[in-house]
């Protein structure tokens, strides 16, 4: 088999079984040229709004993908040798030495969904059919350099190639959005929207949250001395936020934990944060009660609210010190999502304006508390396998663990939650084709007709998104 056989055959990823393969093509025929929904992200504002040439193939494939970065780096690579800016200015390797590292090292990435989505983007964008290797590594970086310079290659070129109906940008509660308001004086603030991610003032174990949290009081003219003060602040950011086209917040937490403390309890817990007299725990109730603050929150606003937990993040003080943040040492952690949820949906669990949306990196939660939260509680939509686990046997874990409790419709649908440009219309075709392999095995084992199945393959790949993050 040659390589187009192996790795962009038309029925990679569906089941092998002839009888099912069928059901499975029949399906993934109906949903594979829907428009891509992509609500949380994080491809950058000022891409859409400038509209200007997106730089060589190491900015597209390597520097910003924390995925790759971090494989390579566990075989000895240094962030240097990968072109990754130093925080002091330092030089770095160039992004064409730093591409040819990468095509040596490219076979270190058989088995990974990094592999699926690189290989998928270099042959949707850039017509490339064989797989990067040494030999032709210098000829590839030329040829996507050239082409990324093209006018079918910008970014909102690339944004109608791959037929992306709305996508969600992240920025965090201080930023001024001076790119989305760019974009709403263009006409595209209904098409690209931005999320209110207050973890900047949210995290008292933010490296500037003192800092933050006092500039946060400035432009909202609050005093954030005050817990009332300090939540009204809030209340003015994210209407700021909205006025630029957000509909939801976003909330990376390391662990599932919300709290509802009395009014005086939350007051002395942020006067011991700001006066520095923070006992051992308070971080992490901080974080708790403001989880449950921005649901409240939520309820007045109607944003939809987001809940990432479960990372430990920036766990190498060296990476950190020396590059910052987000740049793949991260690590996945347990959660309790029953009781770390509770206070939260117990206040605001039946509220009739609320939608919270729940992604974990633990899956050994799902069939055991996720699925039945979810089967539950109203306000509760489950969010897509995140991170580590958005790939082809994590996306089936996910189903395989959720549907027979919470049902399709309590599934959020899919979103990429990517920095990665051209990885936007690979992950979404995983997941489609994913979806219909894990449908029509159920199809074969007679526990769902085809019609419901290509009912549910729609709803899963287009309209559950849509739904999830109400939007119309």
């Amino acid at each position: 088999m040659n390589f187009s056989d192996t790795f962009l055959h038309s029925d990679r990823l569906l089941p092998a079984e002839s009888h099912i393969l069928k059901t499975a093509r029949e399906l993934f025929d109906g949903v594979e040229n829907l428009p891509i929904i992509s609500p949380h992200g994080h491809t950058l504002p000022h891409w859409f709004a400038d509209n200007q040439p997106m730089g060589d193939a190491a900015d597209l494939f390597l520097t910003p993908d924390h995925y790759v970065l971090r494989m390579l780096f566990s075989h000895g690579v240094s962030y240097e040798d990968l072109g990754v800016p130093r925080r002091n200015g330092a030089k770095v390797a160039s992004g064409k030495a730093a591409w040819r590292i990468l095509a040596d090292h490219y076979h270190r990435f058989l088995g990974t969904p990094s592999r699926l989505w690189i290989d998928h983007s270099m042959r949707w964008a850039f017509g490339i059919e064989a797989p990067l290797a040494p030999h032709n590594a210098d000829e590839y970086f030329d040829l996507i350099t050239n082409q990324l310079q093209q006018d079918d290659c910008r970014p909102l070129a690339l944004l109608d190639k791959a037929d992306v109906e709305y996508i969600a940008t992240t920025e965090f509660a201080l930023d001024p959005l001076t790119h989305h308001a760019q974009l709403k004086q263009n006409g595209l603030s209904s098409r690209i929207t931005t999320t209110y991610r207050p973890d900047d003032i949210t995290d008292p174990d933010h490296a500037d949250f003192q800092d933050n949290i006092r500039t946060v009081g400035e432009l909202t003219n609050q005093d954030i001395g005050s817990w009332d003060g300090m939540i009204e602040a809030h209340r003015i950011r994210r209407s700021f936020f909205r006025q630029h086209g957000a509909s939801a917040t976003d909330h990376g937490v390391p662990t599932a934990r919300t709290a509802d403390l009395s009014d005086a309890a939350k007051q002395d817990l942020l006067t011991r944060i700001l006066s520095g007299d923070a006992r051992p725990d308070d971080s992490e109730l901080f974080r708790a009660q403001m989880l449950t603050e921005m649901a409240g929150l939520s309820c007045e606003d109607g944003m939809v609210m987001q809940i990432h937990a479960g990372s430990r993040r920036n766990t190498d003080p060296h990476l950190m010190n020396g590059f910052g943040a987000n740049l793949g040492a991260d690590i996945p952690t347990p959660v309790d999502p029953v009781n770390g949820l509770e206070p939260l949906l117990q206040r605001y669990g039946n509220a009739e304006n609320f939608r919270v949306l729940f992604f974990c990196l633990d899956e050994t939660v799902y069939a055991r508390e996720l699925a039945p939260l979810a089967g539950y509680w109203p306000a509760l939509r489950l969010g897509p396998p995140w991170w580590f686990h958005d790939s082809p046997r994590g996306i089936t874990r996910y189903l395989d663990g959720m549907v027979e409790t919470a049902g399709f419709h309590n599934l959020a649908g899919f979103n990429d939650d990517t920095r990665a440009l051209l990885s936007i219309p690979a992950r979404h075709d995983v997941w489609r084709r994913c979806v219909c392999s894990f449908l029509a095995h159920m199809v074969a084992g007679r526990t769902l007709g085809k019609l419901d199945a290509a009912d549910i393959a729609r709803w899963l790949c287009y309209d559950a998104a849509k739904d999830a993050y109400q939007i119309s």
